[in-house]
């Protein structure tokens, strides 16, 4: 075994594990900010609510990602984590605000709507991951 690979496995861990937790504060704190409760749709088989945060997850773990990857500390990756989360949060109550009745229609399981709220999320995650490079 190298000497290199302590090192490098203790690296690969903090920022696993780091990522990991800030993927589970976004999703609470998602969760909380938005007028639904999600989770509770998706297990109804809402398929707008799934698509719409599955869109969420996507963008914010793509801005992770890309800062786990152009980023060499890992507190720059801690900090680009919690904005990346604040952007993801405001681009979703931005969109609530914008597209009339999009909280309704997730909740009434309108697919387009969660495919359009999720294609937002997730160009947006990608805009954001993007722009670390």
């Amino acid at each position: 075994m190298s000497t290199a690979f302590l090192p490098a496995l203790l690296a690969y861990l903090s920022y696993v594990g780091s990522g990991t937790l800030l993927l589970a504060l976004f999703t609470v704190l998602y969760c909380r900010v938005t007028p639904l409760n999600e989770m509770q749709l998706i297990r109804q088989h809402n398929q707008a609510a799934a698509l719409s945060f599955g869109g969420a997850l996507l963008g914010f773990s793509l801005t992770l990602a890309s800062s786990a990857w152009h980023l060499n500390t890992l507190h720059s990756f801690l900090l680009w984590g919690v904005l990346a989360l604040l952007v993801q949060i405001v681009v979703h109550m931005l969109l609530s605000r914008c597209v009339r009745d999009l909280q309704q229609a997730l909740q009434d399981n309108n697919t387009a709507m969660g495919l359009l709220a999720g294609s937002v999320q997730l160009a947006v995650g990608v805009l954001n991951a993007g722009s670390l490079s």
